[in-house]
């Protein structure tokens, strides 16, 4: 059978090891696959599958250090989950059978019990068979924080499994975004990182489990896992099982372009992922296990841990190349480390590029937003309330001596408009609420251009991570503020944070915190990449852009107004973060086609998705803003059909009530309000246009909201002052009374603007 594309030149930086217990796991896994009756009787594999397949040769190579007994294990469970793929695509996916596929895999929770593996219920197919039998051979020995996990990775394995059958069921093939997204969960790989903690015998402190950097480890991990995947078995679930998630196919549809680009561009995103898997690695991980003051076991249970990983990543491609179940024809086979190939370029196109490029107006090609924009009747007043607040936060208009005093003066506060934004966000607001909603967007903007001024620009580390913890002292999760402001940014907070949480619940107060500091610790991501001089990789720049232009707070707030009427495992769903998740995106990436020319050419800026297409495609500027704008329009879409076709099955599943439905329907409505409110602001704003940036005026802003450090460089590097028509530096005092020089170039407010949009506690 002729090959669809020739396989590209994979990065495979590590050698792929083989554990010496090879043969005793092929023996041992198969006599469990038949006392499963997994081989003779299911109707899915016979023995020559089984034998041609060698998931025993798999497991051999993606842990070479286990022992012979944990070998078995995890042999045993990797036949168990290849064997429940092909068994729910011959019963469920080919036949179309949502509802029975529904039923089926709620059943199966009942065979991960966290606490105590007894109590099952008698199992009635080879799947639950080898579910229960491995659950019980494999949690006596984990902590119950580990088990947690474990759970709830194989639940979304098998559970998001029907988000695959749906897609079929509609010939629907998923945006990338999307695609990325639920591969993770219906793909397995964090599953199998879990898996590696147990064949390793070293599990994550519990401590540092959710934490950026270690869910950054496994969710790069899990990408680069399943995109080598889809390249090799594009052909087989093309051509032989009718499947639609398939990252070739995904690219190949999105681009517009024949499988050989498409398989070319997914194999750039896997290099991609796997060295944003060693950044993190090596420059998130050592800070963390030092912060948290981890001990040497458990500091060596965590890089135990990370080449557990990377041994994975090793063998998992080296059996992809020997494995009969895949396209592998023509594919070199390594025996050991490679370098860096294709994979090295872009990482050194991505340190080499260059700030403050000349790049002039981006044209933004049309956008699709079918929804209308509301405004408020109390525009005018929040207006002016908004200049007012900021006057009164010393924002503007501040004395010399007081930290962030030159950064805005009225003219440019007035340029950038916040209520206009938040009377599109919110059009049904009261005064009360349309002043405070235009002053939180005040607010994040602010601490947006403060903090790489004083931060960015110096790559004071720790400084930046202090500022951050500070801001913690004025949003109390129970009583008053009690701590003194010291900044604007401060001052700004303690007030808002009085005025939005009056009454709320300490629930509602700590979700509202969370997300707060989500925003603000993103700053110190952006900072890292710019201490690194690194445009960051695609997938990581989505995931945290949602964070850095406040989207993960909006929707917090949003909710806040809803939560009494709603159980709080709604907002949990995979349908309410799809929802959620497309939002954010489309609202990012405006930000991103608008403020292009301002963040590259007068601010350095390396967080642009624009930028980051750009450079990931190897592109030009109006080909990455109609790739950037293409991306916008899937969301969209993907947020009407998740409008549309999803949350009615939600509704049923949950049994909501009238009053429930009508509030999640409600939220919705406030999701589009926001996309058309923040579409329209970038429209109107004088934000962007190039004659303000090149006026400037005090402090670094003659643009309206963003960083201008974070794309801010120092001056051996190049820096604001060089660009035509930049004015000086002008030293500004941070935290504590420091002098801290910043350029007075136009810089503005970058990724921020439009980030923060309140509802009111009063609706709780």
């Amino acid at each position: 059978m002729t090959q669809p594309f020739r396989l590209p030149d994979f990065y495979a930086p590590h050698p792929a090891r083989l554990n010496p217990h090879l043969e005793q796991a092929r023996a041992h896994s198969k006599a469990w696959a038949r006392e499963m009756v997994m081989i003779e009787g299911s109707g899915i594999w016979d023995e020559s599958d089984f034998d041609q397949h060698d998931y025993a040769l798999l497991c051999a190579y993606t842990h070479p250090d286990a022992g012979a007994a944990d070998l078995d294990l995890v042999t045993d469970w990797y036949v168990w989950v290849f064997f429940f793929d092909d068994h729910f695509l011959e019963v469920y996916k080919k036949t179309r059978n949502i509802p029975g596929a529904r039923a089926y895999l709620e059943r199966l929770r009942a065979f991960m019990p966290v606490r105590s593996p007894d109590g099952m219920p008698e199992p009635t197919n080879a799947v639950e068979a080898g579910l229960a039998d491995l659950w019980r051979r494999t949690v006596p020995a984990r902590s119950e924080a580990w088990r947690e996990r474990f759970a709830e990775s194989t639940r979304a394995l098998l559970e998001e499994s029907l988000w695959e059958l749906s897609n079929i069921s509609e010939a629907r093939v998923p945006n990338p975004v999307e695609y990325v997204e639920m591969r993770r969960k219906v793909g397995g790989a964090p599953w199998s990182a879990d898996l590696v903690e147990h064949a390793v015998h070293a599990e994550v402190p519990a401590v540092i489990a959710a934490s950026r950097p270690m869910r950054v480890l496994k969710d790069a991990f899990s990408d680069g896992v399943h995109l080598r995947n889809d390249i090799f078995s594009y052909q087989r679930e093309t051509e032989s099982e009718g499947e639609l998630n398939n990252g070739v196919l995904v690219m190949e549809r999105f681009l517009g372009c024949d499988p050989q680009r498409a398989a070319d561009t997914v194999n750039d995103l896997l290099t991609s992922r796997l060295q944003q898997f060693e950044n993190t690695a090596l420059t998130e991980v050592p800070p963390l296990l030092a912060e948290h003051g981890l001990d040497p076991a458990q500091c060596a249970d965590v890089l135990r841990y990370v080449k557990g990983l990377q041994d994975w990543q090793a063998g998992g491609h080296e059996w992809h190349l020997r494995s009969s179940r895949y396209m592998n024809k023509g594919a070199p086979v390594h025996f050991g480390p490679t370098g860096f190939g294709t994979g090295a370029a872009r990482l050194a196109r991505s340190r080499a590029y260059t700030p403050y490029a000349p790049v002039g107006h981006l044209r933004v090609p049309e956008t699709y937003l079918p929804f209308e924009v509301g405004t408020s009747p109390h525009l005018d007043r929040a207006r002016e309330a908004t200049v007012a607040w900021c006057r009164q936060m010393r924002m503007i208009d501040a004395p010399p001596g007081v930290p962030g005093a030159g950064l805005w003066d009225e003219r440019k506060l007035r340029g950038f408009d916040f209520a206009l934004c938040s009377a599109g966000l919110d059009p049904d607001a009261t005064p009360e609420e349309l002043d405070r909603s235009a002053q939180w967007l005040a607010w994040g903007t602010y601490g947006d251009d403060y903090f790489p001024l004083v931060f960015n620009t110096s790559r004071d580390v720790v400084g930046a991570r202090l500022f951050h913890e500070r801001l913690r002292q004025f949003m109390p999760e129970e009583g008053p503020v009690t701590a003194a402001p010291s900044t604007p940014v401060e001052s700004g907070l303690a007030d808002l944070w009085t005025r939005t949480t009056a009454g709320l619940a300490l629930a509602g107060r700590r979700q509202l915190r969370a997300a707060i500091e989500s925003m603000t610790e993103s700053w110190l991501w952006e900072l890292a990449n710019h201490v690194q001089h690194r445009i960051p990789d695609p997938v990581d720049y989505v995931e945290m852009r949602r964070r850095t232009f406040g989207s993960e707070l909006t929707m917090s707030l949003a909710r806040l107004g809803h939560g009494r009427l709603l159980p709080p495992e709604v907002w949990r769903t995979r349908p309410i973060r799809g929802l959620e998740n497309s939002a954010m995106d489309f609202a990012c990436l405006v930000n991103d086609l608008y403020s292009y020319q301002k963040e590259v050419e007068f601010e350095g800026e390396t967080h642009n998705g624009v930028l980051v297409v750009q450079h990931f495609l190897d592109c030009d500027p109006d080909t990455a803003a109609a790739v950037t704008n293409d991306l916008m329009t899937a969301r969209v879409r993907q947020f009407e059909r998740t409008a549309a076709t999803e949350l009615p099955v939600l509704y049923e599943d949950f049994g909501l009530d009238g009053p429930a439905r009508a509030a999640l329907e409600a939220y919705v409505q406030e999701l589009r309000d926001w996309m058309a409110g923040v579409l329209r602001w970038h429209r109107l704003t004088r934000r962007y246009d190039e004659a303000e940036l090149r006026r400037g005026g005090p402090g670094p802003g003659g643009g309206f909201a963003g960083p201008l450090a974070a794309g801010g460089l120092p001056p051996v590097l190049g820096g604001p002052w060089s660009v035509p028509g930049g004015r000086p530096p002008a030293t500004v005092a941070a935290p504590g009374g420091a002098g801290v020089t910043v350029p007075r170039g136009p810089t503005g407010l970058g990724t921020s603007a439009a980030r923060l949009f309140v509802r009111p506690a009063s609706r709780v």
